[in-house]
């Protein structure tokens, strides 16, 4: 059974893509994975400084590597900020990337976004994709951006279009299988 860290890199609680990340989940765990949501303001880490390192990472730090190492897969849901991801999950993927062995190295990768906005956040998504693959993610090759994301949820908190339910389920069952092949 694939086990899947899952986070927003929004850290507002009424957050579009806290609310995808919440149906993204459920359709992970209806194709069989076991999934771990995380809440980003539960891990606070100062920006990444070497000195700081030198003294020793800290604790949130080691609880996400931990997290990440006890996981085959991670799905980051995150907005995009100024055409790519947000500073918190930069900081994250910095803190992280100096552990020896790389927590992220072999692990896999699905990556959605929301907005307000007609694009869903996608140049985000395609920014995020260089670090979590330089760090070794295999990161899957479609990405799922909700646009118009104010509008797109019914009130019970699923996607009100058809389509984009039948898009979301597809790739979560997609991204299991994948995970669970490598991991057979």
């Amino acid at each position: 059974m694939a086990k899947i860290l899952a986070f927003s890199g929004s850290l507002r609680a009424a957050s579009v893509n806290r609310k995808l990340l919440k149906l993204a989940a459920s359709e992970l765990r209806e194709a069989g994975a076991e999934v771990t949501i995380i809440d980003l303001n539960d891990y606070e880490l100062p920006f990444y400084n070497q000195e700081l390192q030198d003294g020793g990472f800290p604790e949130a730090s080691d609880k996400l590597r931990e997290l990440v190492e006890a996981h085959d897969a991670v799905l980051i849901v995150t907005p995009e900020y100024n055409f790519s991801f947000p500073a918190v999950v930069k900081n994250v993927l910095d803190w992280l990337s100096r552990y020896r062995p790389q927590p992220f190295g072999g692990k896999h990768g699905l990556l959605m976004s929301a907005s307000p906005g007609f694009v869903g956040g996608n140049r985000g998504l395609w920014a995020l994709r260089v670090p979590l693959e330089c760090m070794g993610v295999h990161v899957h090759p479609n990405m799922f951006s909700l646009a118009q994301a104010n509008k797109a949820f019914a009130d019970d908190g699923t996607l009100a279009e058809d389509a984009l339910s039948a898009r979301l389920k597809s790739l979560a069952g997609d991204f299991v299988s994948r995970v669970d092949k490598a991991n057979a």
